[in-house]
């Protein structure tokens, strides 16, 4: 797993290998990437979830992943990551080599200065190794999202697209032909930039494909949301693509949910959690932290079999709960379909310990 971009110091074009084209080989694999949302598990704290995802970025870094990023979710009992920012400044003095980010930060909570600010200030910390993610969903409740707003304006994200040109002006990436806020065009993130994050546009749906192209902006695709329509995202991105300041060719990363373990019965008993929380989102049910895979098993006991087949053929809480083996070739099956340049993987578990060991089993099978 090589690193094959980097950002150009002052914001310049960022180059790369070329997109492996479907049908990629062993020889010449796709890179990988972490995604974490700082889990926490059933008679676990906040502090403990921090420092798993601690653990297991030094696990990624240790094991040649490319980038580590983690998301931004609010008021969830199950989820430790509030604040990216914070979190990436202490994963990033935590490890050696691995490109830290967003995945991502929600836009429409935060004023444009302050995200922009935030990550210039990251990147002068740790250079080259920042990426910014960025999302127009809350991640959140309305209530919350009111109340990091402080308003109930914006709501509705309508003014993202500006937003996050006003982001791209601040970091000095603005696209050619695009203009930024009255506000926006007379300030900047950081004094004197000698680098700038890789900003990348995230999304689960056409329009954040089609905007990510039009701006020639690296795209991730949350294929782990299980939308359905991850190979129609990936054909709108590279057909709306336009080359930029920043970026000459489509760059598309796409997420998958993974759990590897010796055999299928035990990733499938590691998954159980997933499952659980994967229903109490769809259902409507109460948030609670991760449940133990021997509570999860008796909660999904108490299911109907065929109600449970039924939701769990629909939403399956872990795409992929099996082998190594055929945990990767259904990760190149992913690449070939939707031509990725890169796949970020993922994980609900309630002890780091069982994300750690499908790491260090994809790295060694990848």
């Amino acid at each position: 797993m090589t690193d094959g971009i980097r950002p150009a110091a002052g914001g310049g074009k960022q180059s790369r290998t070329g997109r492996v084209a479907p049908g990629v080989t062993t020889e010449n694999p796709v890179p990988l990437s972490v995604l974490d949302l700082s889990p926490v598990g059933t008679g676990r704290t906040s502090a403990d979830a921090l420092a798993d995802s601690t653990a297991l970025a030094r696990a990624a870094d240790r094991l040649g992943y490319r980038r580590f990023w983690v998301a931004e979710h609010h008021a969830m009992p199950a989820v430790a990551s509030t604040s990216p920012a914070v979190l990436l400044a202490h994963l990033a003095a935590s490890t050696e080599r691995i490109r830290v980010g967003s995945g991502g930060v929600m836009l429409p909570n935060h004023p444009s200065l302050v995200v922009a600010e935030q990550f210039a200030m990251l990147e002068a910390l740790h250079p080259g190794r920042v990426d910014l993610g960025i999302g127009r969903a809350p991640g959140a409740d309305p209530v919350t999202a009111a109340a990091l707003r402080r308003t109930v304006d914006g709501l509705g994200a309508e003014d993202f697209p500006a937003e996050l040109l006003d982001v791209l002006h601040l970091l000095g990436q603005l696209p050619q032909g695009r203009a930024a806020s009255a506000t926006a065009s007379r300030l900047i993130a950081t004094p004197a930039a000698t680098g700038t994050p890789q900003v990348w546009l995230l999304g689960s749906s056409t329009f954040s494909a089609q905007l990510a192209g039009e701006l020639g902006l690296p795209f991730s695709y949350a294929h782990h949301f299980g939308t359905g329509i991850t190979t129609q995202a990936a054909e709108v991105y590279r057909s709306a693509f336009r080359p930029s300041a920043v970026l000459d060719a489509p760059l598309l990363m796409v997420s998958a949910s993974v759990i590897v373990a010796e055999s299928d019965e035990r990733a499938e008993w590691l998954a159980g959690p997933s499952k659980v929380m994967a229903l109490r989102l769809r259902t409507r049910g109460a948030l609670a932290p991760i449940e133990t895979p021997e509570d999860a098993e008796q909660l999904l006991a108490t299911i109907d079999p065929e109600q449970a087949r039924d939701f769990f053929s629909r939403v399956a809480g872990t795409q992929i709960a099996t082998t190594a083996d055929v945990a990767v070739e259904r990760l190149r099956e992913l690449v070939a379909r939707t031509g990725a340049d890169e796949l970020v993987v993922t994980a609900t578990t309630h002890a780091v310990e069982d994300r750690i060991a499908t790491l260090e089993a994809l790295a060694a099978a990848w």
